[in-house]
This record gives C-alpha cells, sequence and structure tokens, in this order.
C-alpha cells in the first residue's frame, strides 16, 4: 500500500499494524494511538505530506528526550513539546543508516567480485552518513538454524549448533571491535568463504549526515526504534569504523550526482550501485529517470544495481509487480533484494534475515 494513498490516520495505522509490530511494541502501540487521535492528527496534517511519515515524527521526538512510556505519557510530551517537535520535523529527514542491511547485501557484493574478478566500487544512493559503504570491514553471522557461519576479515568458520554467543569482542586496545551484523538465513543463500575488497566508496544523500558531527549522530540514534539497544550498539561500532575513514559523500539529487559520482570511480574496480529503503522517497518520475542512469551505467561500465526496497516500490514500469507468482504476504513487512532488475532475495528491513529465492 503505498504511503502516498493514505491519509494521516491510515498511515499512522499502517505503521502500527505492519511495520513496528515484532520490532518495537512501543512504536506499535504509539502509532495505533495517534491513528485514533484526531486532534494530533490535526496538527500532523499542518505539515508538508513528507513530512508526515510516522518514523519521522516519532524520532523526533525521541531526540528531544521522550521515553518509551504508556501512550498518554507520550501524548503529555508531545503536547509539551510540540514546537520543537514540529521544527525537527521540518529539519531532519528519515535518514535511518541501518548498518545491519550489509548482512544482506554481502552474498550479492561477494558474487559480484568473484564473478567480474575484481574489487569493488561502491555508490550508495540515499547513504545517510555512509556505515554500508563499509561491507568488508564489518563481521558477520549468518545463521540457517542448524549452522552458524562466520565470516571477517579473517575469513569463514562455521560451527554447529544454536548461536550462543555474545557481544562483539574489545580489540587488545581496549578498544570495541567492528560491529559483528548476525542473519537469519533460508533457502541456498551463495555465502563468500570471504569478504569482497572494496577500493573506492562513495554515496548520495540530500542531505548528507556527518560522523564526526554529534548532533548528526544523536540523529542517527534517535532513528533507532525503541527497545532495539542491539540496533544502537552495532551503529555507534560502525560509527567507529566510518570516522577512521569517512567516505566520500556528494549532497544532491540522486538523479543528479550519480553520473558524475560514477565517472571518479576507478575504471579497473567493479562499480556497483546500491540503495536499502530510499526509493519509497522518490517521485514515480524520479524512479524512471534513475533506472534510465543505471541501464546506461550498465551499457558504458558494466555496472551493477542492487535494490533492496519495500514491496510499495518494487513495481515494473507498467505497473505491474516484480514477482507476480509470489504470496503478497510473504513480502508483507519486508524488502525484495534485487541485482540488475532480477529478484534474489526476501531480507529483513534492518538486515535481520535473508530468504534467497
Amino acid at each position: 500500500m503505498p504511503a502516498a494513498a493514505l491519509g494521516t490516520a491510515e498511515w499512522y495505522r499502517h505503521f502500527g499494524t505492519v511495520d513496528a509490530p515484532g520490532s518495537s511494541p512501543c512504536y506499535a502501540d504509539w502509532s495505533l494511538h495517534i491513528a485514533d487521535d484526531p486532534e494530533l492528527i490535526a496538527r500532523i496534517d499542518q505539515w508538508p505530506y513528507n513530512k508526515r511519515q510516522p518514523l519521522l515524527m516519532l524520532a523526533a521526538a525521541r531526540f528531544l528526550g521522550a521515553k518509551v512510556s504508556p501512550y498518554p505519557e507520550f501524548r503529555a510530551f508531545l503536547d509539551e513539546h510540540w514546537a520543537e517537535v514540529s521544527r525537527t520535523v521540518m529539519s531532519r529527514a528519515t535518514q535511518t543508516n541501518e548498518v545491519g542491511r550489509c548482512a544482506t547485501l554481502l552474498p550479492s557484493l561477494a558474487a559480484i567480485a568473484a564473478a567480474e574478478g575484481r574489487p569493488l566500487a561502491l555508490i550508495e544512493v540515499g547513504a545517510s552518513a555512509g556505515l554500508a559503504l563499509f561491507p568488508d570491514r564489518y563481521s558477520y553471522e549468518f545463521d540457517d538454524g542448524v549452522t552458524v557461519t562466520r565470516l571477517g576479515p579473517g575469513g569463514c568458520r562455521e560451527r554447529r549448533g544454536p548461536d550462543v554467543s555474545g557481544g562483539p569482542p574489545v580489540g587488545s586496545d581496549g578498544l570495541p571491535e567492528p560491529p559483528v551484523l548476525r542473519c537469519r538465513t533460508a533457502g541456498p543463500v551463495p555465502l563468500p568463504v570471504s569478504l569482497p575488497e572494496v577500493v573506492w566508496r562513495a554515496g548520495i544523500d540530500l542531505n548528507p549526515l556527518d560522523v564526526r558531527n554529534p548532533d548528526d549522530v544523536a540523529w542517527l540514534e534517535a532513528l533507532i526504534w525503541p527497545e532495539q539497544e542491539f540496533r544502537r550498539e552495532r551503529l555507534r561500532r560502525a560509527i567507529a569504523v566510518a570516522r577512521e575513514h569517512p567516505p566520500l559523500l556528494v549532497a544532491g539529487d540522486l538523479n543528479e550526482q550519480l553520473l558524475p559520482l560514477a565517472g571518479q570511480a576507478p575504471a579497473d574496480a567493479a562499480l556497483v550501485v546500491f540503495h536499502s529503503a530510499v526509493m519509497g522517497y522518490v517521485s514515480t518520475d524520479g524512479r524512471a529517470r534513475f533506472r534510465a542512469a543505471i541501464q546506461g551505467l550498465t551499457h558504458d561500465r558494466g555496472c551493477h544495481w542492487l535494490s533492496n526496497e519495500g514491496e510499495t516500490v518494487i513495481i515494473q514500469e507498467d505497473g505491474s509487480a516484480v514477482v507476480p507468482e509470489m504470496d503478497p504476504g510473504r513480502l508483507r513487512g519486508n524488502f525484495l533484494l534485487l541485482h540488475n532488475g532480477q529478484p534474489v532475495a526476501i531480507t529483513g528491513p534492518h538486515g535481520q534475515s535473508l530468504d534467497w529465492l
């Protein structure tokens, strides 16, 4: 159900019944109460349409100090801080930099590097702070229910039996190691034996966030849903990685910046353009222009395109579903990963699962 087709109350109800349950009981509860709160809906309706989205409003409140609480307490917080919430909503955007999605992209990235026989040059569209541009710097645990496959800079290891490991290790210098990204798998996932080499990385965003800016880091943390402390912890570890060598981030519209940025990628690397949860914020015309640009890069440069998006935007140019034979319920609340326009997997929106087709 495209967000643009929903009224504000329905939008919050959809978020509270489809997106939030299973991830944040707090956000599910708040969203359903907001949907049934005409006075608050009337206030939200005073914002431009693209600013009314549930996650943006809820993150703004959390950014300003709203605690996990029953709805009446949250409603009282909104009443007291509404002017500040409105200013934050108008000045910020939903730029969740979910590093966990690297786990669902990694098998495809490694397969591309292996097929090309070359290292990778990465461009992320909608990069936020660029944390997803470091798939070669993180560690991974893929669990199919029988075997846990661990993958990191040291290579690949497997262990039989359920995962009983603790948190990521601490280095000998006492500093945290990079995050360990854990992902449940199903189907014949082509897990690599080593991480792909990345020799160049860059991103595009309307308003790139800076991992060295405390306010930007606080906003990234506010975008993490309540009750998901593990996501907040791995975000902090990923930020520490990015601070060592901040990626090249370009501010601007994706359709204006993509081709010039791609021209900067080293010619001896395999170019991969990827995005996750971005196309829902791009107009239908903008998506068509982006597809045309990608097709041009594919023809001229041999570019690979990885699209990891929700069911509301993964439609063909003629309006048909990407996977017409698939049960819509299988995609509900999940993303579909496509490689050069061909479906390869159903993925959890936070990188928590990878179901290979």
